[in-house]
């Protein structure tokens, strides 16, 4: 567990770096007298249609990178492995078969777009999102590689950081009228293009980027089960691009643009919540993957039920510091007001993190099993349930109607994963200490909120920030509610004491 821990705190740093650039990016796109609207809105849009892009052109091939990548490396030398290379081929495939149906349809989507606020800026920009998309699916191709490599610093880095720092470029060179909105998206569009060049060039350097046409002797041997869970993942992955971009889709064509840009600031800060989730998620699949292949289910246990209380612990404690100071700090700020009429959704949205981070890698441990059918079938339960929730409650409620929406979806989702993986593999995580996390994060909540709630600006955020960390960090170590936080404290008071003497 010390080598998932020490790569989840190094990526956790990087993807809390690039989350501060990104709030950085949002506070420019947000600001009074920044970018029009519906512009910064137009942006979330070309990330919805860029997953889309990207889950139909992969045409389900980096689950299988995933889940056949251990049986190339024990049994074949690095020069003939060829799985990136038939990865690669069927995802250029599948990217020319959705540039074509894009064109087709064209006229439909600024049809439908056309319905509601920013109909000028979608046609406009209408055919960028493809470059944006084949940026997507180059870069999740690289980094899907590098996972299963364990190498997930620097994908992490470029994805959540990188990324972010490019994009800071481009809204810079926009605000000192270097370029205008134009110039700005058609270099948005090559974002992806950028970390990915990048990220290759990294696994060039580490000598782990081989590409040969030769068709080595286990790909004769498994193409058939490769095909097979290709095509059933390749089902999977759409369902669950869609159950991710539905919302802000629906939201685009039936409340308009600027509805987007509130919706994806709530969303913004509750995706927060997820960030321990999203380093640790990608650092596990290597080690779930030898695991199961070894048949060490104690091993996959360990990292199941250990993801779950450091997942909630972490995710609780990150939800309580927004909640608490999200509307002060939008009007602190200087942000547009009407921002604010977002944070109910936060608020929601943030639970649906907290649920989906709690149940820790649960989708990993399935996907990465010989069940991994069942992540399929599962992600089919949750896009039944958010398409139809989503488009009933956006038009009754709003905005805050997509949040309901996922919440409800989210709790089904995860509970049918937590009952599947108890039934089949008899792996039950959750026991008094994920009860004490929770309670512990209500008491450190109140004792915040009552503190400072006499309180405005700065302070109040200063004041409730300080006050809710220092009960939870205190109360964690006390409770005893996690293993990893001794060690970690451990290792680091014996590191620091040694420089001391």
């Amino acid at each position: 567990m010390s080598t998932i821990r020490k790569q989840a705190i190094t990526s956790g740093i990087l993807l809390y770096a690039g989350f501060a650039i990104g709030a950085l990016n949002i506070y420019l796109y947000t600001k009074n007298g920044g970018f029009g609207e519906g512009e910064f809105g137009l942006t979330r849009v070309f990330f919805d249609f860029g997953q889309n892009i990207f889950s139909f052109a992969s045409l389900g091939t980096i689950a299988v990178l995933y889940k056949f990548y251990p049986y190339y490396k024990d049994n074949l030398p690095k020069k003939e492995n060829d799985l990136l290379t038939w990865v690669f081929c069927a995802s250029a495939i599948g990217f020319v078969l959705v540039l074509i149906t894009g064109l087709i349809f064209q006229p439909f989507m600024i049809d439908y777009f056309g319905k509601s606020q920013g109909r000028q800026l979608l046609a406009e920009y209408y055919l960028w999102v493809f470059p944006f998309g084949l940026g997507m699916l180059l870069f999740a191709i690289l980094e899907g590689f590098s996972w299963v490599l364990q190498k997930t610093v620097m994908p992490n880095f470029l994805k959540e950081t990188g990324l972010r720092l490019f994009t800071t470029l481009l809204i810079a060179l926009y605000y000192f009228k270097v370029i205008d909105f134009t110039i700005f998206i058609y270099l948005f569009s090559f974002l992806f293009f950028a970390i990915a060049a990048i990220l290759l060039v990294y696994l060039i350097r580490l000598g782990a980027f081989n590409i040969t046409f030769k068709i080595s002797r286990v790909t004769k041997k498994f193409w058939k089960k490769m095909v097979w869970m290709q095509l059933l993942m390749f089902s999977g992955t759409i369902i669950g691009a869609v159950g991710q971009t539905i919302d802000g889709i629906l939201i685009a064509g039936i409340k308009g643009l600027v509805a987007v840009e509130i919706f994806t600031l709530a969303q913004y800060l509750a995706n927060l919540v997820q960030v321990p989730q999203r380093s640790l998620q990608s650092i596990s699949v290597g080690v779930l993957v030898q695991a199961w292949k070894d048949k060490d289910e104690k091993e996959v246990f360990r990292v199941y039920k250990r993801s779950c209380i450091n997942m909630l612990i972490m995710s609780l404690f990150i939800y309580g510091n927004v909640v608490l100071n999200a509307a002060d700090a939008i009007v602190v700020f200087g942000l547009k007001q009407n921002l604010l009429l977002g944070i109910d959704a936060m608020i929601i949205l943030g639970l649906v993190r907290i649920i989906d981070a709690g149940t820790g890698v649960n989708g990993m441990v399935i996907l990465t099993s010989k069940y991994w059918r069942f992540d399929f079938y599962s992600n089919i339960v949750m896009i039944v349930l958010i398409i139809p929730c989503n488009y009933f409650l956006i038009k009754q409620v709003g905005i805050i109607g997509s949040a309901y929406a996922q919440l409800i979806s989210f709790l089904v989702f995860n509970y049918i994963r937590f009952e599947f993986i108890r039934r089949k593999f008899n792996m039950q995580p959750f026991d008094s200490k994920t009860v004490l996390a929770l309670f512990l994060t209500i008491v450190s909540f109140a004792i915040a909120y009552f503190t400072g709630k006499l309180l405005d600006g700065w302070l109040a955020i200063f004041v409730k920030a300080i006050i809710f960390s220092l009960v939870m960090i205190i109360g964690v170590f006390a409770l005893k509610l996690t293993p990893d936080a001794w060690q970690l404290w451990e290792k680091w008071s014996a590191k620091w004491f040694k420089k001391v003497k």
